[in-house]
């Protein structure tokens, strides 16, 4: 498992924006996965996807890697942010437009707030 939180460690460090998902930001796996990768690609936020999928190994290593038990994990700038339902939250408060914008990660700003406007 070293091995794994080494390689995990390596690709939340190295890319700005990096989720965790269930399938692809072009084809997800789970509803869950889906939800989170479609507002990052909504708002064209720029991001890695990892496939736990593809890899029982990044599978389980990225649960204890975050100490946080399920899947999707959206992390951005090397730091944990959440899964599904705190990025959704975050989404619809406007949140993730101020951690993104203090992050210095590009998105669109309209896209967001239609978002929110069709949420509300």
């Amino acid at each position: 498992m070293t091995d794994a939180k080494e390689q995990i460690k390596q690709t939340v460090t190295s890319n700005d924006v990096v989720l965790f998902m269930k399938g692809t930001k072009i084809m997800p796996q789970c509803g869950f996965s889906s939800r989170v990768a479609g507002v990052l690609n909504y708002m064209g936020v720029e991001f890695q996807d990892v496939n736990v999928l593809a890899d029982d190994a990044n599978r389980q290593g990225i649960k204890d890697y975050s100490d946080w038990p399920t899947i999707p994990q959206l992390y951005v700038k090397g730091e944990f942010v959440g899964g599904c339902d705190i990025v959704t939250e975050m989404t619809l408060s406007g949140e993730l437009d101020t951690l993104l914008e203090e992050k210095g990660i590009a998105f669109d700003k309209e896209a967001a707030d239609k978002i929110r406007e069709s949420n509300s």
